[in-house]
């Protein structure tokens, strides 16, 4: 075997696992890409929500917990952490 080769050999093989590894999880990947985003819109709504919130006397926190809850279910979500509030209060 060529040096050249042999020394090059790990890069393809562990290039080509890369690749395999990306087509295997592409749909997880796609999955999990859109909660992040659905999430950081879930978090600007909540910014924009909280003074309005806290006016109303139904402020909920700006946090990451929340954020995920409203990215996941959207608008039910959103009720259902209002009525959590409600039930803990």
């Amino acid at each position: 075997m060529a040096p050249a080769l042999a020394a090059s050999l790990p890069w393809l093989v562990g290039s080509l696992a890369v690749v395999v590894a990306l087509a295997l999880l592409k749909r997880p990947l796609n999955a999990f890409c859109r909660l992040v985003g659905r999430t950081g819109v879930g978090l600007a709504f909540l910014t924009v929500f909280a003074p309005i919130g806290q006016a109303l006397g139904a402020g909920l926190g700006v946090n990451l917990f929340n954020a995920v809850i409203l990215g996941a279910l959207g608008v039910p979500g959103f009720g259902l952490l209002l009525m959590l509030r409600w039930a803990l209060h």
